[in-house]
């Protein structure tokens, strides 16, 4: 009993190094396919940037829930700030995101009508990610009986929506787009683990849906300001 006590936390080690997974993207559903390619003559534009996170796992939460400073992706800011680069008439611009506990907040709530005061045009951007509860923990009992020797597919479900506003605070356009990652979890995935990480794949999405959408919004030329 005591040899058998000994061997547990070795074989247990041994099971944490075997065990590993990695994260594979889809394609962007409803991307453009345009090119990089800048737009002359545009007048330049002062915009304000608004995001807002939500998470939603169905079958557990009933409406989506917006991430807090905390949850959501690390480095975001330098994401749209790459793909603000897209846009050829860009001047000033500045970014506010949302939170939930912003409805307490005066200083943010003021913050934010102040910006929207002394920038002219608004792209607002709705980021979610979705994934199934009942998926999950079916995923989860197979993973633990198998002890990850069957690859088990975890999937999570990101959706961009953008909404363009004038200077009249008039919504002039909207952008969709979708794509998900699947993580795998086997043994011995453990040389493929640090190619193919789910941070990586998702700010690899979180890129792509900028930098296509802005892609868009550019060659639609709908950053303007009406008379």
């Amino acid at each position: 009993m005591k040899r058998l006590s000994k061997l547990t936390p070795s074989v247990l080690c041994i099971l944490f190094l075997i065990m590993s997974c990695a994260t594979f993207r889809s394609d962007i559903e409803g991307s453009s396919g345009l090119e990089a390619k800048k737009t002359l003559g545009a007048d330049p534009v002062d915009v304000l940037f608004v995001s807002k996170h939500l998470e939603q796992t169905r079958g557990l939460d009933a409406i989506p829930k917006l991430q807090n400073q905390y949850q959501i992706l690390r480095g975001f800011d330098d994401i749209l700030l790459d793909a603000s680069n897209e846009l050829s008439n860009l001047n000033r611009f500045a970014a506010f995101t949302e939170f939930s506990s912003d409805m307490s907040d005066p200083k943010r709530l003021a913050l934010k009508d102040s910006l929207m005061e002394n920038y002219e045009l608004r792209v607002v951007m709705e980021f979610r990610k979705e994934k199934s509860f009942s998926n999950y923990f079916l995923g989860t009992i197979g993973s633990v009986f198998t002890l990850t020797i069957l690859p088990i597919p975890y999937t999570q479900e990101y959706f961009l929506n953008v909404e363009v506003y004038d200077n009249q605070g008039r919504l002039t356009k909207t952008y969709a787009r979708s794509a998900s990652t699947t993580k795998w979890v086997e043994a011995l995935l453990l040389p493929v683990y640090p190619f193919h990480t789910e941070k990586k794949k998702t700010e690899e999405i979180y890129v792509s849906f900028l930098h296509d959408v802005f892609r868009q919004i550019d060659a639609d030329q709908v950053l303007k300001v009406e008379p």
